[in-house]
């Protein structure tokens, strides 16, 4: 994919409409001023809700995209809007970075006018990373957080309130608080200037294992970095109680998205189920307001499973 400087982003954001310079209803001219993160929350339970374009991977059309699944119809990011509001009836989205086939301004421009025509906004990005915040070689630490900080350009210029970055395993290092927190203290930095709210997800049990991640947020101590707690990910370890412990200290931290789902497929394919009802008890007790991301991942067609999650999660938060 082509990854363009902020320069470059800046030069070309002079050809989109004002509004391309808002994330979150709150112009980023003006965030700097801010020490915490200005995003206007719905309160609708349906209007909370986001699509992750993550589960329908095999469905995307995109050069990066290595799930792309040729025997099944396919569907641009461009398309994805306009997809995601007819099939689910859902007005957020959640696009996943390998899914975007340019980073150029004018591509960018056109995802916004997707998104315009059809009335849907972007509510986070998932990113995927190459090098991790924690190798034990400085440069690769300053390619991650060089990397992570295009993709907050690339938030600014579709209008998402947040960005996730992935904390990529390391081979030459185990996960290391101090260096990651380094390392993400400078994106944050540059991230709040935006008013971009970077987010961890307990995604891997290793370099993104929910405590470790909780202890890297606290250390940073910066508005602009908080957790994405999701609902199975942590349950990989086979303990419920673990999974849940995890998922209630992901969302002290939690601020403006948190992945929905009922169970998740380990490497051999076998299925770990949440108690979906507990899961949303603890987000509520936490007082979380953001929105939640329906993330089905379990292999089979994800449109059943997704329209499932979406009626469960309106129920929930009502």
């Amino acid at each position: 994919m082509n990854s363009p400087t902020r320069r470059t982003f800046l030069e070309g954001l002079s050809a989109l409409t004002t509004g391309a310079l808002f994330a979150g209803g709150i112009s980023n001219a003006f965030a700097g001023a801010y020490s915490e993160p200005h995003v206007s929350f719905p309160t609708q339970p349906r209007n909370r809700i986001s699509v992750a374009s993550y589960p329908f991977r095999a469905y995307i059309d995109s050069p990066a995209n290595r799930d792309r699944d040729k025997n099944l119809p396919g569907m641009t990011l461009l398309d994805f809007p306009a997809h995601v509001a007819a099939k689910f009836n859902v007005h957020n989205i959640e696009p996943h970075s390998r899914h975007f086939a340019s980073l150029e301004p004018s591509y960018l421009e056109r995802f916004r006018t997707a998104l315009g025509n059809v009335g849907v906004k972007v509510v986070n990005i998932a990113v995927s990373a190459e090098d991790s915040f924690y190798d034990a070689d400085s440069t690769a630490r300053e390619r991650a957080v060089a990397f992570a900080k295009k993709w907050v350009d690339v938030a600014t210029a579709i209008g998402s309130p947040s960005m996730r970055t992935h904390i990529r395993g390391a081979s030459n290092a185990q996960p290391n608080m101090q260096v990651t927190s380094d390392s993400l203290r400078k994106l944050t930095e540059y991230s709040a200037s935006s008013n971009i709210v970077v987010s961890l997800e307990n995604d891997d049990l290793v370099s993104e294992d929910a405590f470790f991640l909780v202890k890297v947020i606290e250390a940073v101590n910066n508005p602009y970095l908080r957790a994405l707690p999701d609902f199975a990910n942590s349950m990989m370890k086979g303990d419920a109680g673990f999974n849940y412990r995890a998922l209630q200290a992901m969302f002290q931290h939690a601020y403006c998205i948190c992945h929905v789902k009922d169970s998740e497929a380990g490497d051999s394919g076998k299925e770990f189920n949440v108690d979906l009802k507990k899961s949303f008890e603890i987000l509520k007790a936490s007082g979380y307001r953001g929105y939640c991301s329906m993330e089905y991942d379990a292999p089979g067609d994800p449109y059943g499973p997704t329209t499932k999650l979406i009626e469960q999660t309106v129920q929930y938060l009502s």
